[in-house]
């Protein structure tokens, strides 16, 4: 079962029985101790709720924010209800639908039964986060809701994965919806169906829910109107400060970005200086949280002179800037900075997420106007194919690509909040309910995380280079066709013929490791494959020292990465001296250490100002 539904559904080792002679001490936590009090704060978490309801409604009303939640809403109905339509078409299917859930949920029912009036064997927990309590498998209450959830979720799912007559994208739609209504209705997600926020709610007389609204009205007006989700204490981490803070120098800046150098801190430095393009999408911040987790850092301590490209945080003067805008004033001018700094002309570059993308295809135009000073480049859970890009298919279609233009047109710009929540949908059970259930239903703060803090520092994107984004990349898919068109040359990764370390995480949900795999075979030259385990970020921020996770090498990545990863070697830990002895395998040759901007002037510390401009 996929929603720990069943009886064998998951494992984690616990000391329950049955039902049997329930011990009357487990249903304590659950009577109410102080009727008053806890009317008295149920009324107070109401007078909270109306003050998110005015901080939600305030903004409208002054014509501040125009609600566009009806055309996703418009969207998810519609496509649901091809679901409905192909089950209700005809009554024998209908019937058949209809008769396996109710039988499910009857077989539960005569379980939970004989469960109560029997000795019944000691049950594990589910697998599942959110059932980890064990009163979701001890009491008969929560036991029953936590199957019956997972039956009717596994019922749901299926309905749409035996529909019929339905294109791919509409399914795909389709699953990925149902996936986010489950998720939503899960029993955690309420006070009265949750046992642990239950015994809260009585132990703290209602007191919890108090502060979860209170909670809850100042996150809507943290977001002008919106609910901004707090994931992690704002509060204890200062950009510069306690994250960040690699020592290094602003070099120069453009309109769309700065230039940092890292100051060295070893004698010697590889000859090519290293320039990394990190994604708009957030900010660079990620390879530098903190000293121990810092790939920069790490990277100055190998011998690398590190430059970052710290891209701007658009507003509506940068609505016109385009890719090629970012191509020409973002990675030519680091490369120009480069120069001027060391002297050197050749240059190992690395592009992380969507900042892989734009590396890669100004990478194809270099090649056309024979610019060689990238020397090799490094792909960070980069796609330069779209075709099996994963969930974030299912934000992009023409209806919706147009709409969303429409809205940048007005500001010239897409709010990043915007971005994050696609992000977060995308995993909601661990990244939307949790914080729903821990903040606005158990009243607590969250705690401080720097990944989080960064993972809510978001960016705007310009609305040139966004719409520019979408539809080459997600829509169209041109840069994997040899179609794109930019600075007025129409483009092919067939002529990127230098070295290429292409990295993909195993359990990446932003750049399947499937699609990154698969554009392999773009290139023109050699592709070195690399397969890290965990995820998008944390297979990338991997520290060697922390000993975590594995990577996989291999053959040459052609075919399928199903058939590709069982001739691949395992190796425990982290990739990144795996990457750092590729890149001395191109050059490993050594110069005294560069003094951080050589003879320009350099503009501020590092991280510099522009990755300090909040998104509002």
């Amino acid at each position: 079962m996929k929603h720990g539904s069943g009886e064998n559904a998951g494992s984690r080792e616990g000391t329950a029985g049955g039902f049997h002679g329930i011990d009357p001490k487990a249903i304590e936590p659950y009577i109410v101790k102080d009727p008053q009090a806890l009317t008295m704060n149920l009324a107070r978490a109401v007078e909270q709720a109306g003050k998110a309801a005015s901080a939600w409604l305030a903004p409208r009303e002054r014509g501040e924010k125009t609600d566009v939640l009806a055309e996703p809403l418009l969207d998810l109905v519609k496509v649901l209800s091809k679901i409905s339509e192909y089950w209700m078409s005809d009554p024998r299917r209908s019937v058949e639908a209809q008769t396996q859930l109710i039988a499910g949920l009857v077989s539960l029912w005569a379980r939970s039964v004989d469960r109560i009036n029997s000795e019944a064997e000691p049950q594990p927990l589910p697998a599942d986060k959110r059932f980890a309590d064990r009163d979701w498998v001890d009491n008969p209450f929560f036991d029953f809701l936590r199957q019956a959830y997972g039956i009717v979720s596994d019922w749901a799912e299926r309905l749409v994965e035996e529909a019929e007559g339905l294109d791919a994208h509409t399914r795909h739609k389709a699953q990925f919806y149902t996936r986010q209504v489950l998720s939503a209705l899960s029993p955690s997600n309420f006070v009265a169906t949750n046992p642990q926020v239950y015994r809260e709610t009585v132990a703290q007389s209602g007191a919890n829910l108090v502060a979860g609204m209170r909670m809850l009205a100042e996150d809507i007006a943290a977001g002008g109107g919106e609910l901004k989700l707090r994931q992690s204490d704002m509060t204890k981490f200062a950009i510069g400060e306690n994250i960040a803070m690699t020592p290094g120098k602003v070099l120069a800046q453009s309109e769309v970005c700065q230039v940092i150098q890292y100051d060295a801190s070893t004698e010697t430095v590889l000859k090519r200086p290293l320039l990394i393009c990190p994604p708009w999408i957030n900010k660079f911040y990620v390879l530098d949280l903190n000293p121990q987790k810092s790939f920069i850092k790490w990277a100055v301590d190998q011998g690398h002179t590190v430059f970052v490209i710290s891209w701007v945080n658009p507003d509506k003067r940068h609505a016109a800037k385009d890719w090629e805008s970012y191509a020409r004033e973002g990675i030519d001018f680091a490369l120009d900075t480069i120069a001027q700094a060391t002297g050197e002309d050749e240059v190992n570059a690395v592009g992380y997420c969507v900042g892989g993308t734009l590396l890669a295809a100004t990478l194809a135009l270099h090649a056309q106007e024979n610019d060689r000073r990238i020397r090799s480049v490094t792909l960070f859970t980069t796609q330069v194919d779209f075709t099996y890009a994963g969930d974030l298919k299912v934000f992009v279609d023409e209806p919706q690509v147009r709409a969303i233009e429409a809205r940048m047109a007005e500001t010239g710009y897409l709010d990043g909040s915007k971005m994050a929540l696609a992000f977060n949908m995308l995993r909601p059970t661990e990244l939307i309910w949790p914080y729903v259930v821990n903040n606005y239903l158990k009243g607590v703060e969250p705690s401080a995380f720097d990944l989080l803090f960064w993972n809510a520092d978001s960016t705007r994107m310009a609305a040139a280079n966004h719409s520019f984004y979408l539809r080459n990349c997600y829509l169209n898919n041109t840069l994997s066709r040899g179609e794109m068109v930019l600075a007025g040359k129409t483009v092919s990764l067939k002529d990127v013929t230098i070295p290429v370390y292409n990295l993909a995480t195993r359990e990446d949900h932003i750049a399947p490791a499937k699609s990154v795999f698969h554009g392999c075979g773009l290139f023109g030259g050699e592709v070195t494959f690399v397969l890290s385990g965990s995820g998008h970020i944390a297979g990338v921020v991997n520290p060697p020292d922390k000993r975590k996770y594995q990577f996989w090498t291999g053959p040459k990545a052609e075919g399928a990465l199903e058939d590709w990863l069982p001739q691949a070697d395992e190796h425990p830990g982290s990739w990144w001296p795996h990457w750092h002895q590729w890149i001395e395998a191109q050059d490993a040759t050594r110069v005294p250490a560069r003094r951080t901007g050589g003879s320009m002037n350099t503009l501020e510390e590092a991280p510099g100002s522009y990755v300090r401009t909040r998104a509002s």
